[in-house]
């Protein structure tokens, strides 16, 4: 018998490429998305339907009699864990994307207080599902996530519930892309780059691809559980620099490292950058789904750059990636770099 999925947000980096892992595994998929667009790597017997998932009568209908799974890659607080719990009578089980964001230290640092001094969480490497998460509430994004993971834990076997911390998500399609950062320098022909914290930063990257075959995973074998999503290795932040140049085949970048933060507010800090070591382990979706990494994060770095550098063309980064500004500020304040240098 086929078994039906659907996917809501399906138009987003992981979207697509969850839309895509279940179709060729032989699920009948549902692709729910404002645009109602589809990727042009989807099998054809897919249905993408357009909606606002804000609807509950949208949501309703796509999910129609029933479905056997129901993948939510944007899911986000309290009111959409009550929408899926609402449909748990036609859904025999959930996949949903959380954040490895929400996790805190044992001082009760985390990535809320990371801009006040000495606040920036020292997690233990790895950093494991038993870690201490933030409280759960509406003041942030951290905070919204655990909200929305508590209360679909808390339908149990009414709604099982796969959540899947994900970590620095990277591959095409993607608002944010952290790569932007060395890709823009490169293009811009810029030869020395800084690098805080010794350019040993390791912020655990999780791919598309990867997160998509949990998702797979996860929808065969329903449970309620919370499982961390990253890819096998977390590269320093100097390695990832030297693999986007890499990819662009761009020689003689010099790396000039520096210990401790970023020598003033817009010089040397990557969206990599952290003064410690955000790492995650992934036991336990290896014990329980019989998980393995289906790409390194070096594998699919093309497809990333080469987005990347279409999105760019002809266009003000600020334009082309307004979540960039808005969450890092001025990462190419080339005149303070170079005041820098030269004093």
């Amino acid at each position: 018998m086929t078994r039906r999925a659907v996917v809501i947000g399906a138009a987003g980096q992981i979207g697509r490429a969850a839309v895509g892992v279940l179709a060729r595994d032989g699920w009948d998929v549902t692709a729910l998305s404002r645009g109602g667009g589809r990727d042009d790597g989807w099998p054809g017997e897919v249905r993408a339907v357009p909606g606002d998932r804000e609807d509950d009568a949208v949501l309703a209908e796509v999910v129609g009699d029933g479905c056997e799974v129901v993948v939510d890659v944007v899911a986000y607080g309290g009111g959409h864990a009550r929408q899926l719990v609402s449909l748990a009578d036609r859904i025999g089980s959930a996949v949903v994307i959380s954040s490895v964001s929400v996790y805190e230290d044992d001082k009760g640092r985390n990535f809320d207080t990371q801009e006040e001094p000495d606040g920036f969480p020292e997690y233990p490497v790895p950093i494991t599902e038993q870690q201490r998460t933030v409280r759960a509430g509406d003041t942030s994004y951290s905070t919204r996530k655990v909200v929305l993971e508590r209360e679909l834990l808390a339908a149990g076997e009414q709604l099982p519930t796969t959540l899947l911390r994900a970590g620095a998500i990277h591959g095409p399609y993607c608002r944010s892309p952290r790569e932007l950062y060395f890709v823009k320098r490169n293009l811009d022909g810029r030869t020395r780059r800084v690098l805080a914290y010794g350019g040993e930063s390791r912020f655990h990257p999780a791919s598309v691809h990867n997160i998509a075959e949990l998702i797979r995973l996860a929808a065969a074998r329903p449970g309620s559980r919370v499982l961390n999503a990253v890819d096998p290795d977390a590269p320093t932040v100097a390695e990832i620099a030297r693999a986007v140049d890499a990819v662009m085949g761009v020689e003689e970048r010099e790396d000039v490292l520096v210990d401790g933060p970023p020598p003033v507010p817009t010089v040397g800090d990557t969206p990599w950058s952290v003064p410690v070591p955000v790492v995650c382990d992934m036991s336990a979706a290896e014990r329980e789904l019989g998980y393995r990494a289906v790409v390194r994060y070096a594998d699919r770095l093309a497809e990333t750059v080469a987005s990347i550098e279409a999105r760019l063309a002809g266009r003000d980064w600020r334009e082309a990636y307004p979540k960039m500004l808005q969450a890092y500020g001025d990462l190419f304040d080339y005149a303070a770099e170079d005041a820098w240098f030269r004093a």
